[in-house]
């Protein structure tokens, strides 16, 4: 609606501009809080008719990373009027980061881990055993490979989403003509 961007990386410059004609920037102020796992409010500058966030990549390197849920307020006075709400992550500072980062997301980790096991499997011929009244029961080939294909879309998504690619699939086309 207002320009307002799913993710933020720390540590990196933002530069967010936001026009809003009901809330002209030299008779309005704009403000966007977040809460979530930091406290951080920001301040827009007029910019001619535009509101412009803006923090420098030193002051964003010290936001913890996480979920937020933002409020983007207008006011004038007493006057205040809540323009946008919703929720956008702040994404780690890779530069902060130790050896052996792991920055994949759980969708990542677990088809990997899926793989592992479909790959291990391979060898194995059983699908159940017991010793001593102890029962190990093996997650079945075909509920893997269920699995598998459920997380694979996942990760598909995910990477469009990170690339600005179409999320829902493959593109269908269309000709419409007379018959």
């Amino acid at each position: 609606m207002t320009g307002i961007p799913d993710s933020i990386t720390a540590g990196t410059t933002l530069s967010l501009p936001i026009t809003l004609t009901a809330y002209p920037a030299d008779d309005w102020s704009l403000t966007l809080i977040l809460r979530g796992a930091g406290s951080i409010d920001l301040s827009a500058t007029p910019d001619g008719n535009t509101h412009r966030f803006a923090a420098d990549a030193s002051t964003t390197s010290e936001w913890p990373a996480g979920n937020y849920w933002y409020s983007l307020r207008a006011s004038r006075g007493a006057d205040v009027h809540e323009i946008d709400s919703g929720t956008l992550t702040v994404r780690p500072d890779i530069a902060n980061r130790h050896e052996g980062y792991d920055g994949r997301v759980h969708a990542e980790r677990v088809l990997e881990a899926i793989e592992a096991v479909i790959e291990g499997r391979a060898t194995k011929d059983q699908d159940s055993y017991r010793i001593n009244n102890r029962e190990l029961r093996r997650t079945s080939i075909d509920q893997l490979l269920k699995l598998r294909h459920r997380y694979r879309l996942e990760v598909q998504q995910l990477r469009a989403k990170r690339k600005g690619r179409n999320t829902l699939g493959r593109p269908v086309l269309a000709r419409f003509g007379r018959v």
